[in-house]
């Protein structure tokens, strides 16, 4: 029997639409997995013909569960959490703990999902999985998210162990959460079990590099990218949304290529810099005064602080790197960026582009890498940080540093290889999904119905 693979595909999607009804953020993911996947689907119908497919956009398990805490003022709270744990074919289930007002199960599910193939595509032994909470770590006192890690951390050590699932940080969760998720995990497991979780501090456990990982490997995506082309990032003017911990890094070793990052952003405004971000002063508002972004110019009189995230993408540019949070970019921002004369766009944040914006891209011709390939470094330092805790030893910055360009070279050209062996020459996001599948796909099938 002839298996039309483009009808399955959109058969598959409106089963997805139906089964996780309101939503959009997971449905938008499938959708551009599964539209990416025709032609390997026509070449392979087995893929189809035994489920794997099917079997790839269904969670292997859902957990959602409620997190009680108490605030200073001895009040209780009540947030949810929840674990998605997406596939675990190729590897312990991976992938971070976010904690944000706008979590809700879809956005854990569409994070979950396209981490599968992100972790695929680092080439290291990992599976795919997301967390978190519809907590707001924002304006809390260092004990009040002591006492909510912890209580999250109650419910999911159930769940969690360094051979079955291993979080990590995301929106909202850094060093200082996953210090008091771990201090919970030990104390009732009564062992020290440092791969559990990644990002940890590096007094206990923790990876030199890991910091900076997402951030720098975003931008040595990029040059790999550019180079490619006969272009470079040096002498180039950059945009940076967002100014957490990826975009900062970013801001970093972007200037250390000899690009100028000229604007970086917060949920609140963006600031412009036309001398160029300070990424020091950066690096003292959001990480040491955990303030917002306006007081950037308080430290830079010339510089211009604006109210409106998205006006960031207005700004004229030759690189764009939306860093912050998913579908910051719409059709129309994309239009603008590329009116302005914008050449490349590559995410640092997971899926920031709009599936209209990421079209108003690929047809234009913008060098554009996706998520799944441009910022697998932060997990790709996690699953070495992961290998670091299994041998018992630590390496140098330097070491890890350079095994983080090496897989970020990689990821790209398997990309773009990928892309090329299925006739979508430069389309980055089609080869990103078609080898993060592949290698999923393979190991699914030779383990059976399972």
């Amino acid at each position: 029997m002839t298996i039309n693979a483009k009808q399955y595909c959109e058969e598959l999607y409106n089963r997805v639409v139906k089964r996780n009804a309101h939503e959009p953020e997971f449905h938008q993911a499938v959708q551009e997995v599964l539209e990416s996947l025709i032609p390997v689907l026509e070449k392979n119908p087995e893929y189809i013909k035994l489920g794997i497919v099917e079997s790839i956009v269904e969670p292997e398990r859902q957990i959602v569960f409620r997190v009680p805490w108490v605030d200073d003022a001895g009040n209780i709270h009540v947030n949810r959490g929840f674990r998605v744990q997406f596939n675990s074919a190729i590897g312990p289930y991976k992938g971070g703990i976010r904690l944000h007002p706008s979590v809700y199960i879809g956005i854990i599910k569409f994070l979950g999902f396209e981490q599968v193939l992100k972790n695929s595509l680092t080439g290291l032994p990992i599976g795919g999985a997301k967390g978190g909470s519809d907590f707001d770590p924002k304006g809390k006192s260092d004990m009040e998210i002591m006492r909510f890690c912890q209580s999250f951390m109650t419910e999911l050590c159930r769940h969690i162990g360094q051979d079955v699932d291993v979080p990590a940080g995301d929106i909202g969760v850094g060093g200082r959460e996953i210090g008091y998720m771990f201090g919970q995990y030990k104390k009732i497991k009564n062992a020290y079990e440092a791969g559990v979780l990644t990002g940890k501090g590096l007094s206990y456990g923790g990876s030199l590099g890991r910091t900076q990982a997402t951030g720098y490997g975003l931008v040595y995506f990029v040059d790999e990218m550019l180079r490619e082309k006969g272009m470079s990032i040096k002498g180039k003017t950059v945009l940076v949304s967002g100014s957490g911990n990826v975009a900062i890094y970013t801001v970093e070793k972007t200037h250390e290529y000899g690009g100028k990052v000229v604007a970086v952003s917060d949920s609140d405004g963006y600031v412009y810099d036309a001398n160029g971000i300070n990424v020091e002063t950066l690096k003292q508002i959001k990480e040491v005064e955990r303030k917002r972004i306006h007081e950037y110019v308080k430290y830079h009189p010339t510089a211009e602080y604006h109210e409106g995230c998205a006006g960031i993408w207005t700004i004229p540019c030759d690189i764009a790197l939306p860093c912050a949070t998913q579908n910051e970019i719409n059709e129309n921002d994309a239009k603008i960026l590329v009116k302005n004369g914008c050449k490349a766009v590559a995410e640092g944040a997971n899926m920031p582009t709009t599936l209209e914006g990421t079209k108003v891209f690929l047809d234009n011709g913008i060098l554009f890498g996706p998520a799944k390939a441009a910022n697998a470094g932060g997990v790709a330092t996690s699953a070495l940080e992961m290998s670091q805790n299994s041998m018992r030893l630590s390496w140098t910055f330097e070491e890890v540093d350079a095994k983080l360009k090496d897989i970020m070279i990689n990821i790209y050209r398997n990309t773009s290889k990928a892309a090329a062996e299925y006739g979508l020459k430069d389309n980055l996001v089609a080869g990103a999904n078609i080898a993060g599948f592949v290698k999923v796909a393979e190991a699914m099938k030779a383990h059976g119905v399972v």
